[in-house]
């Protein structure tokens, strides 16, 4: 399996970027990841998205589809595009630490 390393972090991987354990992410690993995808800081309402999207993963065991990411969090499609400029799928589900998505995230 490949390894993310950035600065402290050393983490398993799988072959597009995705966390393999789940449980291995903690805010320094999203900070890390967000870092890789050109995301200086995270701002509150990155930890917002981020803080739903494992919520979510924990309680159905796969990512919101688009639609309810923006509704429970209250963030327009276009804002978690600007705070996740590679997506929701791609990019802040990475951030977050989900498998990467079957399905439109």
């Amino acid at each position: 399996m490949p390894t993310f390393d950035r600065g402290k972090v050393s983490i398993e991987v799988d072959g597009q970027g995705y966390l393999v354990d789940f449980d291995r992410w903690d805010e320094t690993v999203a900070a890390a990841l967000a870092a890789d995808e050109g995301i200086a800081a995270l701002t509150d309402h990155h930890w917002v998205v981020i803080r739903f999207l494992r919520a979510f993963q924990t309680e159905k065991g796969t990512a919101p589809m688009v639609r309810v990411l923006c509704r429970e969090t209250g963030l327009s499609l276009q804002r978690i595009y600007d705070l996740f400029p590679g997506g929701p799928a791609k990019c802040a589900c990475r951030v977050a630490g989900l498998p990467k998505p079957d399905s439109c995230v």
